[in-house]
């Protein structure tokens, strides 16, 4: 669907289910996720991501590493879904990309790929990531990619508890090109 010089961003299948959990359920990418998850709860993920891609026509799309044609992660856009919070609604990029491919540039490619799609393919003025304020590699990647802190549309995760740290978001956004 998208092709940059080392990758293809594409559809999921559920043939990827079983691959998605063992390259991304590992203690260092899910560190900032609550920890491993139930292979369920990855395959859900996927599974929604699938409904995505049907209704919306994009979603956070499997990454394949072009020369090899494996799956190394996910990446793209869909509408942030947390009901009540200040981001419910709007245009969301996110990654996950697998540790042999951290530090090569492979998330920043891919994110690029996916910003550039949605400013093409969609009237949005503006798109929104999050993760938590720990995760410098995250947000480091979202202000190379020109995003900035948008501490106004802050929320709580609704997946964990109150008093869980894990569930304090922190928001970046860019808003469209002129």
């Amino acid at each position: 669907m998208i092709e940059t010089d080392r990758l293809i961003l594409r559809p999921w299948r559920e043939s990827d289910k079983p691959r998605f959990d063992q390259i991304i359920n590992t203690p260092a990418m899910m560190a900032h996720f609550g920890g491993v998850w139930p292979p369920r709860e990855h395959d859900a993920l996927i599974d929604a991501q699938i409904a995505s891609e049907d209704r919306d026509g994009f979603s956070m799309w499997a990454v394949d590493w072009r020369e090899s044609g494996e799956l190394i992660g996910v990446c793209g856009l869909r509408r942030a879904h947390h009901p009540d919070t200040p981001v419910t609604g709007d245009l969301e990029i996110g990654w996950r990309i697998a540790e042999p491919y951290w530090g090569k540039g492979v998330a920043r490619e891919a994110a690029a790929a996916s910003l550039a799609w949605g400013w093409a393919n969609t009237a949005d003025p503006r798109i929104i990531a999050y993760t938590t304020v720990e995760n410098t590699r995250s947000w480091g990647l979202m202000v190379r990619l020109g995003m900035e802190r948008r501490a106004d549309l802050d929320f709580r995760h609704p997946k964990f508890a109150a008093d869980d740290p894990f569930g304090a978001m922190a928001v970046w956004a860019i808003d469209r090109p002129q």
